[in-house]
């Protein structure tokens, strides 16, 4: 599975983001989003991973905006959440974190592998865009 690009998003000292893009063997695409979190203990990163193939890309992106929308107009429409759109610098200035390669090989953590792209009708068109979706 191979990293076809990356993009990094420092939160804080402690916390990074990653997403990546990468390919099947059979040449399609799905995404990776890994939050990254330095560990107060020791060295080492907990990482937490989100696998995202590209039949949920629309469905995930409207559940997110409408989320985030509503946090920011119902829960906190005074907050000025402008002030935190500040960028860190990507050679490790101004807000520590770790670097980060892409997986291209076997983890040695007991995270599995991405499961298989459930079979989807992508006749219809819309890809279930304006389904409801679950809250866990």
């Amino acid at each position: 599975m191979d990293s076809v690009y990356s993009k990094r998003i420092r939160a804080g000292k402690r916390r990074t983001y990653f997403f990546d893009v990468r390919t099947t063997r059979g040449n399609d695409y799905y995404l990776t989003i890994t939050e990254s979190r330095k560990r107060f203990n020791d060295d080492g990163y907990d990482r937490h991973k989100i696998f995202l193939y590209k039949e949920d890309f629309n469905k995930f992106l409207k559940a997110l905006n409408e989320a985030v929308d509503h946090v920011k107009t119902e829960l906190m429409p005074d907050f000025d959440f402008d002030a935190f759109n500040h960028e860190y610098d990507e050679d490790g200035g101004g807000g520590g974190g770790e670097s980060h390669t892409p997986d291209t090989s076997a983890s040695s953590e007991p995270a599995s592998e991405p499961p298989a792209a459930p079979p989807s009708d992508l006749s219809s068109g819309d890809n279930g865009a304006n389904e409801s979706v679950d809250k866990w």
